[in-house]
């Protein structure tokens, strides 16, 4: 196919984009405006985010670690960096621009954040091909350290029996534990991905 006839192509039906010898399928603005959209309802509908680059998986691997990651109430999702750039600031989360460069991926936690960014680190000891770039818990950036840190909490069932025991123990037990914030296990998370200082 000629440049011309390539242009002409996206003159009437805007198909083609003409890349110094390639064609390649252009995104209508429609087609972006949706994806933002879809990629902000993941990201509010999401305990935590996990991204990662996954060149030189297989799709049979990719579709592995999909279905490990839904079994544990997320999803993976190969994404368009500009669009997920955007629906990310509009969500209200601050990003780095290098975390959506490359080839990236985002697992979406929308149940059980610990279990579900397990599955993605234990995947990722097996696995030379995928890394992870960063991850977001409740709005707050964690590091590559803080989201393997994620990872070593307990999950939910587990959390709901430490609860239990709580809510049985004696009255001035359970006043301390009420009283300290959720948002603390954001604050250890970053603590263990902090490195430490070093004495001047």
């Amino acid at each position: 196919m000629t440049e011309s006839l390539c242009q002409a192509l996206v003159a009437r039906q805007r198909l083609f984009i003409w890349k110094g010898g390639e064609i390649t399928l252009a995104i209508t603005k429609e087609r972006k405006n949706a994806l933002i959209t879809q990629y902000i309802d993941w990201v509010k509908r999401s305990k935590a985010l996990v991204l990662t680059q996954y060149v030189g998986l297989t799709m049979k691997d990719i579709d592995t670690l999909r279905a490990k990651v839904r079994d544990n109430g997320g999803e993976f999702h190969i994404i368009k960096n500009t669009l997920a750039k955007l629906a990310f600031e509009q969500a209200g989360l601050s990003v780095q621009t290098e975390q959506f460069e490359g080839s990236t991926a985002i697992v979406f936690a929308f149940t059980d954040a610990p279990a579900t960014v397990k599955t993605v680190t234990d995947f990722v000891k097996s696995s030379e091909f995928l890394k992870i770039k960063g991850g977001f818990l409740d709005k707050q950036a964690l590091t590559t350290d803080g989201v393997k840190a994620l990872a070593d909490l307990p999950p939910l069932p587990v959390v709901r029996a430490q609860l239990l025991g709580t809510l049985l123990a004696p009255a001035s037990k359970l006043v301390r534990t009420l009283a300290e914030p959720g948002r603390m296990i954001a604050a250890v998370i970053k603590a263990h991905a902090e490195p430490e200082a070093v004495p001047a």
